[in-house]
């Protein structure tokens, strides 16, 4: 027999995507630009679920392209200063975004969650003022600098090897995190967000699982900056740019903020919606859509499209 937790809705949900996700590319004829939407995808599907992650621990931050930005940085000067292999890179950019995270950690976890998302709003732009300045003659300033592909175009069908890497990529991060949010940890970063006394009084010190909570999320972001910025082969410091800082909380919020699917299916739609409308040739107006959107998920569905099937069905049984 099946268990009941693996016929959750949301499970169900997440294995028919996967399923979608490895057929799609073979079923649209390796379509070019599709193939790179759905790399670009992939990558904030793993950076959204990054954020989202934090906020298990009652944390939240607005500032986490920089946890972005160091990964794509480190990964690329690996690269072409070091000349340390792609994969390796990419490992050292997660790495030296978590130690920074923890850093930051250190000095902001007794903070109350918007105190310390302002800090790391600071932070990231800080950061790209370095990167534009006093790091210009290794970063190369607002001109940024070419980066090897992760797959090289030289491999036959580079793109479509590189788009499996990144889902791997991707399902490997969200299993970790289902992994951890099952377990005694997840159940010490809930006790921690619901009520942080209460959880001091039961015997959980918040301080080491909110530095964990931190340096993970920022080591996951820093990966997702790697892989960014090898699909593009290109870096510069717009990579720490505030929109970026602000895609993953919409994404979140409007899939479903504290769901291991809700970054999923917020960074699907919304990116689906903001490609679509970008097609009608929206610009501006997109922004003005995307906010009405949501504004309208926190409105009506505080939970975000991933409690909308249950929301019908019980409008539905109750007639109201």
């Amino acid at each position: 027999m099946i268990p009941r937790q693996v016929l959750d809705r949301r499970n169900l949900l997440l294995a028919g995507l996967l399923a979608l996700s490895l057929a799609l590319p073979l079923l649209s004829g390796q379509n070019h630009y599709l193939l790179t939407l759905l790399v670009l995808l992939l990558v904030f599907i793993i950076y959204s679920s990054a954020w989202n992650f934090l906020t298990f621990s009652g944390q939240g931050s607005l500032g986490h392209a920089a946890f972005l930005g160091i990964g794509g940085y480190t990964a690329s000067l690996s690269v072409v200063r070091l000349g340390v292999p792609p994969l390796p890179a990419l490992f050292l950019g997660g790495l030296f975004s978590a130690v920074v995270g923890t850093l930051i950690g250190l000095t902001c976890v007794r903070l109350r969650e918007w105190f310390l998302a302002m800090v790391t709003f600071g932070f990231a732009v800080i950061i790209q003022t370095l990167v534009v300045s006093q790091l210009a003659p290794l970063t190369g300033g607002w001109d940024g600098y070419a980066v090897p592909k992760i797959v090289p175009s030289t491999v036959p069908g580079s793109l479509l090897v590189e788009y499996y890497f990144v889902l791997s990529v991707t399902v490997a991060v969200l299993v970790l995190f289902a992994l951890i949010l099952r377990s005694r940890v997840g159940l010490a970063l809930a006790a921690i967000r619901e009520n942080e006394v209460e959880a001091r009084a039961a015997g959980i010190d918040p301080v080491p699982f909110k530095l964990f909570a931190f340096a993970l999320s920022a080591f996951v972001s820093g990966i997702a900056g790697g892989l960014e910025i090898f699909h593009f082969g290109y870096i510069t410091p717009e990579i720490f740019g505030i929109e970026l800082s602000f895609w993953p909380v919409i994404y979140s919020i409007t899939g479903g903020l504290g769901t291991l699917s809700g970054p999923v299916v917020g960074t699907i739609v919304v990116t689906i919606l903001w490609d679509g409308l970008g097609m009608f040739g929206l610009s501006y107006a997109r922004f003005v859509i995307i906010g009405i959107l949501l504004v309208l998920t926190i409105i009506f569905l505080p939970r975000g499209l991933v409690s909308l099937p249950s929301a019908l069905g019980k409008r539905a049984r109750t007639g109201k």
